[in-house]
């Protein structure tokens, strides 16, 4: 219960700082402070209740290759980008992802359940599980077309919302400059939503605490994360 209330009161800060920020300006509040919260959730990698369903099992296996897929893609910034907001926002974004994989990763293990998605997972073809994948890729129009990056191990892009195919971060890898800062904020926003999708169904279908929490911190961090790139690329 401990570990909950800790969850939740990270949660509630950074949601109050969120609208905060909303209401009192036209600016955009940085990804850099809401993503501290969803940080905060990694101080234990063990959930509160071992009380979980089949969408609490979904969301972890998927979510953790979908902030593999955008470790990746931060990864390349640090050589590739021009710009330096561009090298500081995938910084960020991998700072809150990487302890946010360590945790899901840690709820499976005290579930019993792999890390790691079975194709009949991913090919929507497993009874409800697969079903509520599909009902994830649709949520999003099915996310990017084609194959997913088998570099992260990742299930079919159609049913994994946002995640690049292999042609896409072929050609990310091998942009530099500008062109680079171009094509990353633009795959990572679609990458972004694709995460507010897999959140969204969490929070209608799942049943565990912690989960449920890690949902709603993902769509508050990564709703200001995508209005900030926005706002890079308009000004671009």
């Amino acid at each position: 219960m401990f570990a909950t209330s800790r969850i939740w009161l990270a949660l509630s800060v950074a949601a109050l700082a969120f609208l905060a920020a909303c209401s009192s300006s036209t600016t955009e509040p940085s990804s850099s402070s809401l993503s501290s919260a969803a940080a905060d959730l990694g101080s234990t990698s063990t959930p509160s209740t071992d009380q979980h369903n089949a969408a609490d099992l979904m969301f972890a296996q998927m979510m953790i290759v979908h902030h593999r897929g955008a470790i990746e893609m931060a990864d390349l910034a640090p050589t590739r980008a021009a710009s330096q907001e561009v090298k500081d926002l995938a910084a960020t974004i991998k700072a809150a992802q990487a302890p946010e994989i360590e945790l899901m990763s840690g709820w499976l293990t005290a579930w019993g359940m792999p890390a790691v998605m079975s194709s009949a997972m991913g090919s929507g073809t497993s009874g409800g599980m697969g079903r509520d994948m599909d009902d994830m890729g649709g949520g999003m129009g099915g996310g990017t077309s084609g194959t997913a990056s088998t570099s992260v191990g990742a299930a079919d892009a159609g049913v994994m919302p946002g995640m690049m195919t292999d042609e896409e971060m072929t050609a990310l890898t091998a942009a530099s400059g500008t062109d680079f800062d171009t094509l990353f904020l633009t795959l990572m926003i679609t990458h972004h939503q694709g995460a507010l999708a897999m959140a969204d169904s969490e929070l209608v279908r799942g049943s565990n605490a912690d989960a449920l929490a890690l949902a709603a911190a993902i769509k508050v961090s990564q709703t200001a994360e995508i209005a900030t790139m926005q706002q890079m690329l308009g000004a671009k």
